[in-house]
């Protein structure tokens, strides 16, 4: 079987942003984001590999990493219109009948990397597919067991992928990022650590604490390494603290550890019809697909 972890906070931003024309409920509210994620996810669920899957949130865009550094990510500047959307994307992917995990001390990414490792372990899940591009979850792909889709892109990444990707393998992607910087996240990254040169440094060296304070300790060629060197130093507790805000955590508490306990049977018809109804999204019941078979 397959596992598939969707970002369903990525999946309502690039709905809300995309070109299709708006949508908006029978007293006017913007459901665009929530209409879009919808769509997607019954695509999603129409596969015939889709039989495991549970979808995260960030309930609350803010979490125990805005306690450790003032400049992380928060819902400031989210368009209020976007931001209401959160619990009714919540309801409708549960009336799909789809596991949901609202995250709030913790993020969206967190609980989908804590359960990608965590089914990874378990022999009769072949495969586990992490439904986003976002370069952070690569820090946890592993071969072409735990694996990144691109949906837009129609794009699979597994961990060769991500070396040819990023120039580093899954256990430097934190590091990587803490150097080059995060602006999505709000991390900063060193100053003169760009990706090429980062990425040559990480690959001999693996990670920040391991890379020589001596530059006649070095055997790698960077150029202006003594710039770099000297920009780390300086910086060198900024670095750890960017690496630990990068960092996913597997010990996020789910519930559901098993895959059976991820397993789509259907839709919750009378709860989604009530829904939609309320929603004026009556379109999306002519195109729900059947739950498959229940085999492993």
């Amino acid at each position: 079987m397959k596992i598939h972890l969707v970002d369903g906070t990525f999946e309502l931003f690039r709905a809300h942003y995309s070109p299709r024309p708006g949508r908006t409920t029978p007293d006017g509210r913007d459901i665009k984001a929530t209409h879009g994620l919808a769509q997607s996810l019954i695509a999603l669920l129409g596969q015939s590999d889709v039989t495991h899957i549970a979808v995260a949130f960030d309930s609350v865009i803010r979490s125990f990493r805005n306690d450790m550094f003032d400049g992380y990510k928060t819902g400031d500047g989210v368009e209020p219109d976007l931001l209401a959307q959160f619990p009714l994307a919540e309801r409708i992917t549960a009336a799909l009948g789809i596991t949901v995990w609202p995250m709030k001390e913790f993020e969206a990414d967190d609980a989908i990397a804590a359960a990608a490792v965590r089914f990874a372990a378990i022999p009769e899940v072949e495969q586990v597919v992490m439904c986003s591009p976002d370069k952070d979850m690569s820090q946890v792909v592993s071969g072409q067991r735990v694996v990144m889709l691109d949906r837009r892109k129609g794009e699979v990444i597994d961990e060769a992928g991500v070396v040819d990707k990023f120039g580093v393998p899954p256990s430097a992607i934190a590091d990587y990022l803490a150097l080059v910087g995060d602006s999505a996240d709000g991390i900063p990254g060193i100053p003169r650590w760009g990706a090429r040169s980062t990425a040559t440094v990480l690959t001999r060296y693996g990670h920040i604490e391991d890379i020589p304070v001596d530059m006649a300790d070095w055997d790698v060629k960077v150029r202006g390494a003594g710039n770099l060197m000297a920009a780390l130093t300086e910086q060198w507790d900024d670095a750890l603290l960017y690496r630990d805000l990068a960092t996913l955590r597997l010990d996020v508490p789910l519930d559901e550890t098993e895959p059976e306990q991820v397993r789509w049977t259907g839709v919750r018809r009378p709860d989604l019809e009530e829904l939609c109804g309320s929603l004026g999204l009556e379109s999306l019941l002519a195109r729900l697909p059947e739950a498959p078979e229940q085999s492993l």
